[in-house]
């Protein structure tokens, strides 16, 4: 990940390779938003004038190169846009400037360093400034040959200021202006925004990472390794110990993969913590539908079926780097869904760890099995909540798009809370009702009940499904993120092309807001 630095100094006297400056849209055309006054001295107060004979109009996301005047000692100046500028004096919406800054460091691939001269005056605008560069400078390259790491671009690496380096490369260093490096406030806000990145960039790495190297077993084993680097602690079920516990959903998803399944218990515990959470996480390393087998054009990107469990696993390490008063469960739902011999096939019944049977009708409605499991285990640790998070339909994404997630819940405050948190750390997210009369469409004439009801609201109807398998009295949250967790078009503001580590930032904030009291 990119290192980060606060410093005091002006935008006109840092050295490094570029410098970043807002600019917004004003009622007469595009301005310098604050923190760009010595830039636009620079260009003797005509930087916007500047901006806008090229074209520019502080839009949301625009991003302007301009060669730096003298008196400047970067070779360059970028220029983004903000979005509309905020009233008189107010200040600027802490989503904007992440996205803008996610926008710079993008467009600042392969550089080694960039000032950032956005408006970070408040605590909120620098956390916000910090997050969105490192989030933004994020490059997944494990899987890239050495021709092109060495390809055009890195030549120029080293060869003076201004060099473009290895274009695969992210920007090696954000420092960001105007802050106070002393400051215990703003020290705290920028070591905040580096253990958030650093963890949603976990999460990215992990539904980046192709199927034939991510699968149950191997993600058992990172979870394990990072306990162990940060104290936590971790326990992983294999596929014996869960056929002895009766773990029939996540049995019955795993049984027809080459893969077994795992379920994997990673907590964090903090002696000073008065509330308890449990994260549940959907973790299909591959979803092919199994019997069910999904259509062509629907197969190339279902390696990130594990996103929901990958964002539980990250949550959990960052409440532990924090320091978080809370204690934090994570329970990880890891399976393969293949097809295959031994594959559960439409019409068999599974009986679950709970104890209830279910008539598998759709074998693609496969991580809802997994989660009924983990969420009954959850349960019986008696946390003052449970929230799940999966990658479970696309009836969702129909319903929400590509960009925000919807959240469920068997308690209309808790529900809220959790949209709150989400909106707080900068993550759309929509309250989705759970309407009852959507439960008989999943009666089965042979079990307890089927995995699959109504077509219409299918992803209030799995929602449904999973509220079956949560404890009476339980408060509980269920997080669709299927739209989401992975971008298949191109990159905007910080979130990149492919694993985006949706719901992270949500899940710890709702964390920091059990530990202060305010939810729960």
């Amino acid at each position: 990940m990119s290192a980060l630095t606060l410093s005091s100094s002006s935008a006109a006297t840092l050295r490094a390779d570029a410098v970043v400056v807002g600019v917004a849209k004003g009622p007469d055309g595009p301005v310098v938003a604050p923190g760009g006054e010595p830039l636009d001295q620079a260009f003797g107060g005509s930087l916007a004038g500047v901006l806008e004979t090229l074209g520019a109009s502080g839009g949301e996301g625009e991003v302007t190169k301009l060669p730096a005047p003298d008196g400047v000692k970067a070779d360059l100046v970028l220029a983004v846009g903000l979005g509309d500028a905020p009233e008189g004096d107010g200040p600027y919406d802490p989503e904007a400037l992440r996205r803008a800054a996610g926008a710079a460091a993008r467009a600042l691939a392969g550089r080694k360093k960039a000032g950032f001269a956005l408006p970070a005056g408040d605590e909120a605008s620098l956390a916000a400034v910090c997050e969105g560069a490192l989030l933004g400078a994020y490059s997944f390259t494990e899987y890239r040959g050495k021709e092109d790491k060495n390809a055009k671009g890195s030549k120029s690496a080293g060869k003076g200021k201004g060099g473009d380096g290895d274009r695969n490369a992210p920007l090696a260093e954000v420092t960001v202006l105007g802050a106070k490096a002393r400051d215990k406030a703003h020290k705290a806000a920028a070591e905040r925004a580096e253990v958030l990145a650093a963890e949603v960039n976990r999460a990215r790495d992990l539904v980046n990472t192709p199927s034939n190297d991510l699968f149950p077993k191997s993600f058992a084993a990172a979870v394990q390794s990072a306990a162990k680097e940060h104290g936590l602690t971790v326990e992983v079920l294999d596929e014996k110990a869960l056929a002895k516990g009766g773990y029939g959903g996540i049995l019955g998803v795993g049984q027809g993969s080459a893969n077994p399944p795992r379920l994997v218990r990673l907590s964090y515990t903090h002696s000073k913590a008065k509330k308890t959470l449990a994260l549940v996480g959907k973790g299909i390393t591959y979803d092919s539908g199994g019997i069910s087998l999904k259509p062509a054009g629907h197969n190339e990107t279902m390696k990130c079926d594990m996103s929901g469990a990958a964002a539980v696993f990250a949550a959990v390490v960052a409440a532990a780097r924090l320091g978080l008063r809370v204690n934090v469960t994570g329970w990880l739902a890891l399976a393969e869904n293949m097809p295959s011999g031994t594959a559960t096939r439409p019409g068999d019944v599974l009986t679950m760890y709970s104890g209830k049977t279910v008539e598998v009708l759709n074998t693609d409605a496969e991580g809802r099995l997994v989660l009924a499991d983990a969420l009954t285990r959850a349960c019986e640790e008696k946390p003052d909540a449970v929230v799940d998070v999966a990658t479970l339909t696309g009836a969702m994404m129909l319903a929400l798009g590509n960009r925000t997630f919807g959240v469920m819940a068997n308690d209309d405050a808790f529900r809220t809370a959790v949209h709150d948190s989400a909106t707080e750390a900068g993550e759309p997210s929509w309250p989705m009702p759970l309407p009852g009369h959507l439960r008989k469409g999943m009666d089965s004439p042979i079990a307890d009940i089927a995995n699959m009801g109504e077509r219409m609201g299918g992803g209030l109807v799995a929602g449904l499904f999973l509220k079956e398998f949560v404890a009476e009295g339980t408060t509980w949250a269920h997080l669709d993120i299927a739209g989401p967790a992975f971008n298949e078009s191109g990159p905007f503001g910080y979130t990149p092309k492919g694993g985006t580590g949706c719901a992270v930032r949500t899940l710890v904030r709702l964390a920091e807001r059990a530990a202060a009291g305010d939810v729960v």
